[in-house]
Formats: C-alpha cells, sequence, structure tokens
C-alpha cells in the first residue's frame, strides 16, 4: 500500500507536469516583445529584427523590438529584469550588459546571472578600429606612432562596453594616450566620426559597414584574432598589438524565474531560426556569426565565464568603475 504522504507528493507532481505541459502548448498566446538595450540602427538591432521576424512566424504570433537604449545597456537590463517572467518580456543583449558592466559600475541596479533567465545564445559580433581621415595614418602602426606622438590630443567614441574595453586595452598595450568620449548609440558615434568630431571609433560591423568600406574613414584593423571576409585587405589588430582579441557575443534572456516549459519552448524555437539559411543569409552581410548554444543550460555556464573573462579584460586595461 503507498502511504498517503507519498501519494500527495506523486500527485502533486504529475499536476506540476501537466501544468507545465499545458502552459508550453498554451505559449504565447500574445504579442512577445524583444527588448533591445541599444538604439535602432545598431547592429544588435539589426540582428534582433532579422531574429524576431523568423521567431513570429514558429511562434505564429508577432515579437516586437523594443529598444530601451541608455546608460551602457543598464535601463533596458533593469526593465526587463522587473518584467513578469511569463515569456512576453525577452532581452536580446550583448556582453556589455551582462558581462562588462558589473566591473565597469559600482552600483549596479540588475544582477546579471540572479535576475535573468538564459534562454539561448545567438551569435558573435566582430568589430573593426576606424579613424578619421584627418588622422594621417594608413595603418595600425602607423597609427600607433601618431598617437605616441601626440599624446592626449586624439579621442574615441565609446557608445558600449566592447568599444569602450577594445579602445582601453590598445591604450595599455600599445601605450599610447587617447581621449574617451560616451555616446548613447553607435550611429551617433559613427556621425561624429566621420564628421571628425571624435578620430577613432571600434565599431561593430553591424552598424558600421557601409562606412568601413567607404572613404569616409580610414578602417585600419578588427578586434578577432583572425581577418574578416567582409574586410578584405585589413588585418587583425592582433598583427600589431600582440595578444589582443576581442569579440562581442549577443543572446537571449527572460526575467528570473521564466517557468521551465517556455524557456525549452523558446529555445527550440530558436535552434530552428537560427538554423534557418535565409536568416544566416541576412546576418552575414553584418559581419554576424550565428553561434547557438545547444541548451539554455550551455547558456548560463558560457554567461557566467564571459562574467570571469571580461572583468579580467577590464582590470588589465585598468578601467575604473564609476
Amino acid at each position: 500500500m503507498i502511504p498517503h504522504a507519498f501519494q500527495a507528493l506523486l500527485g502533486a507532481a504529475v499536476l506540476a507536469c501537466a501544468a507545465s505541459a499545458a502552459l508550453a502548448q498554451a505559449y504565447p498566446a500574445g504579442p512577445v516583445t524583444l527588448v533591445v538595450p541599444f538604439a535602432a540602427g545598431s547592429g544588435t538591432d539589426a540582428v534582433a529584427r532579422a531574429v524576431s521576424q523568423k521567431l513570429a512566424e514558429r511562434l505564429k504570433q508577432p515579437v516586437l523590438v523594443d529598444n530601451k537604449p541608455g546608460a551602457s545597456a543598464q535601463l533596458a537590463a533593469q526593465f526587463v529584469a522587473k518584467a513578469k517572467p511569463d515569456g512576453y518580456t525577452l532581452f536580446m543583449t550583448t556582453n556589455t550588459s551582462h558581462s562588462a558592466n558589473p566591473s565597469l559600475f559600482s552600483h549596479l541596479k540588475y544582477d546579471p546571472i540572479k535576475d535573468f533567465t538564459p534562454v539561448a545564445r545567438v551569435g558573435e559580433l566582430p568589430f573593426a578600429l576606424a579613424v578619421h581621415p584627418s588622422v594621417p595614418a594608413r595603418t595600425l602602426p602607423e597609427f600607433i606612432d601618431y598617437a605616441r606622438a601626440h599624446p592626449g590630443k586624439l579621442s574615441y567614441a565609446t557608445p558600449n562596453s566592447t568599444s569602450l574595453v577594445a579602445s582601453e586595452t590598445l591604450k595599455r598595450i600599445a601605450r599610447i594616450d587617447l581621449l574617451g568620449v560616451p555616446y548613447k548609440s553607435s550611429p551617433q558615434a559613427m556621425t561624429d566620426l566621420v564628421g571628425g568630431q571624435v578620430q577613432m571609433y571600434v565599431v561593430d560591423l553591424g552598424s558600421g559597414m557601409a562606412m568601413l568600406k567607404s572613404d569616409k574613414v580610414r578602417t585600419l584593423g578588427i578586434t578577432t584574432a583572425e581577418p574578416s571576409r567582409l574586410l578584405p585587405g585589413v588585418p587583425p589588430i592582433a598583427r600589431t598589438v600582440q595578444g589582443f582579441d576581442l569579440t562581442s557575443w549577443n543572446g537571449i534572456f527572460g526575467p528570473a524565474g521564466l517557468p521551465p516549459a517556455v524557456v525549452e519552448r523558446l529555445n527550440t524555437e530558436l535552434q530552428a531560426v537560427l538554423a534557418d539559411k535565409d536568416l544566416q543569409d541576412k546576418l552575414a552581410p553584418l559581419g554576424f556569426q550565428v553561434w547557438p548554444s545547444k541548451t539554455p543550460e550551455e547558456f548560463a555556464k558560457y554567461v557566467a565565464e564571459q562574467l570571469s573573462h571580461w572583468g579580467t579584460l577590464i582590470k588589465q586595461a585598468g578601467i575604473q568603475a564609476e
């Protein structure tokens, strides 16, 4: 005979499984919002819009991109962290909010681990170092020599953590003195580079490709260890600055406490979305490399590792927390 207590526990487990299955089948019953912490026109925004369109087709519900730029992705992160964990508010973000900010800001109002549910990694986005044509340098070694000869006279744009950490890492390793100028968005930073208000900008290929291929800026290097086929002839920064290798990652989260059935459904659909050749073809011109995590657990492990990795990069670059 089965004890009454065990029967009660077994019954509760069966009901929980049934409720979870029912939730997965019912979700989503309405539009899903995908919050992006950067402005329209940024690389992350472009990826989010391509992914949201394909995800909407699979979920059979609208997936609406909501740009909430500001405070180095903090405003969007706080918004999603406080959202109801029902799967209708998701967050497509990057290493800025979940890897770098904890080391860049001493009073962060969210926890990148405790306040979010990892759903899936999406991929990586390379960055390139560009300078204004008024700078008399056609190669990175020439730029470094020029910067050394004019300490404190050149400025660089910094609208996100990757631009900041890449620029400060270059400053440290190459022993040059540059002035950082913060920006709210990538498009605005590129506009000022083209206009000559700043002399250097480490920009993501997604938002900067058109200008990087034009004569309005001069592209001197790419942040990844390997060259990009999208920028033929542009060498990795590491060929000049030994040990330099920096890549921005991108992924999707929900608020903490997202039901496992919803996480599983979203992860399953995102795997199919990211395997779609049409999507990959749309993202390829951005320089974006699709690189999905197989499971939410794998993504969670990756996020924890990147948090430690970026903390080390920021410390080595000598960047002080605000």
